[in-house]
């Protein structure tokens, strides 16, 4: 393979203006975002001198999140995906506007203050829940900007600028914050969002599939149709089972801190580069998924990505001196973002556009509740076994699961990213309004 062969594949931002403007809008805020998440918990540190009120306002945007993502997933299959956009982006905007003018009150009002803890869990639960409908609603839209078969490498891109945020952002942010306080910083941030803002009213309306004949389900019911939907098809439910698995037995990095003091015997900069060593090789897999264009690799190879990162997690909970650990770590960060790729392509050729905001709340949710969960096995592990033994069973865990489900699951094996148009939700019948939806023909 010649090297421009698998350099990043350009051609989703040369050859549409309306991901373009997603791109860059995306970009941005990723900066802007990697700059409020540094300062924020900062600021309650700050002010408090409390890690429990820091995880309070965590668990108020955790929260937020989540509930955002299983509405906005609903919406964004009901209305304009623009709108949606926009309105996240217009909250993103107020929400770090009210935190830059209430870190002005609490910087010329120092010390603990109850209505300035108020203010900010109001601003992050605003944040969490209506900008996160602009997250939903921009992945929903991208295969209705591209090509299909340029789906893996509009992936690639979306991946791309969120890796390039989580390195330059934070660090960023902390200049920042050290130079001209937290005004300053949550004032770049509003301002970033304001200019994605105004940016994705560029968009074309983006307007979902026209709704069927009969009643229309409420809310929780038409989340359970994604759900449903999500669950029983042949290959968007075991994409969405490999992701799960990635995520709750091969992400060791809440270990990290443990496994640098006691199989390291590091310190600080020691977890610095550990750290940054899987966002290193994130960034490799993108600037080099070129090969993932046009590529016809079906449902195997996602699962083998997945296989990749618990080989990878196992052998860093297995290394003994910093450079094998951070090898590990480098392949694992490569790993991730060639099965998101991978799954990203396959889970939206298969999934009908008439589900598909539906579906990626589901997606979306997952990454924060797998997430999550991954953390409190492994932390809750590691105590009796040890940091590194607890990462090295949870990579083992995740092969093995990987090799259940491509056994257990032919739909997975036999998937292509170029099938046959999406099939369509259930037309309406006598289970019209009762949100059962499932897939027809071969995919099922």
């Amino acid at each position: 393979m010649r090297l421009r062969d698998a350099a990043i594949d350009l051609t989703p931002l040369r050859a549409s203006r309306a991901f373009r403007v997603v791109f860059t809008a995306r970009l941005i805020s990723v900066f802007g975002l990697g700059f409020a998440l540094v300062a924020l918990p900062m600021q309650v540190y700050s002010a408090t001198g409390s890690s429990a009120l820091v995880a309070v306002v965590s668990a108020v945007n955790g929260a937020s999140v989540f509930g955002g993502t299983l509405v906005g997933g609903v919406l964004a299959d009901r209305c304009s995906r623009r709108a949606l956009i926009v309105a996240g982006r217009a909250a993103a905007t107020l929400a770090f506007t009210g935190l830059a003018l209430n870190a002005a009150w609490a910087a010329a009002d120092p010390g603990p203050s109850a209505a300035q803890f108020a203010a900010v869990c109001l601003c992050a639960a605003l944040n969490g829940f209506v900008g996160t409908f602009s997250t939903v609603a921009l992945q929903a839209a991208v295969p209705g900007l591209v090509p299909r078969d340029r789906l893996p490498a509009a992936g690639a891109l979306l991946a791309l600028t969120g890796q390039f945020g989580s390195i330059a952002a934070p660090a960023l942010g902390g200049a920042v914050i050290a130079l001209w306080g937290f005004p300053a910083v949550f004032g770049v941030t509003a301002a970033v969002s304001a200019l994605t803002t105004a940016l994705v009213c560029r968009l074309p309306r983006l307007d979902p599939p026209a709704a069927e004949a009969g009643a229309r389900p409420g809310l929780a019911a038409s989340a359970l149709q994604g759900l449903r939907f999500a669950a029983r098809h042949r290959v968007v439910g075991p994409l969405l089972a490999l992701g799960f698995v990635q995520l709750l037995f091969a992400t060791p990095y809440v270990l990290i801190p443990e496994f640098t003091d006691r199989v390291l015997h590091g310190g600080e900069a020691t977890a610095g580069l550990l750290y940054s060593a899987s966002a290193f090789g994130a960034v490799c897999a993108s600037l080099t998924s070129g090969w993932t264009r046009g590529t016809r690799l079906g449902g195997g190879a996602p699962a083998a990505a997945v296989a990749g990162c618990g080989l990878a997690s196992a052998a860093f909970g297995a290394s003994g001196g910093t450079a094998w650990a951070v090898g590990a770590l480098v392949l694992l960060g490569f790993a991730e973002i060639v099965e998101e790729i991978l799954r990203f392509s396959l889970l939206q050729a298969h999934t009908p556009d008439a589900l598909r905001g539906r579906v990626t709340s589901v997606w979306s949710a997952q990454n924060t509740v797998g997430g999550a969960l991954g953390a409190l096995a492994l932390g809750a592990l590691a105590p009796l076994v040890g940091a590194g033994a607890a990462i090295t069973a949870g990579g083992a865990v995740a092969v093995a699961l990987v090799a259940v489900l491509a056994a257990a699951c032919p739909g997975l094996r036999r998937a292509t990213p170029a099938a046959a148009a999406p099939p369509p939700a259930d037309p309406p019948g006598p289970a019209a309004g009762t949100g059962a939806v499932r897939a027809t023909g071969a995919e099922q």
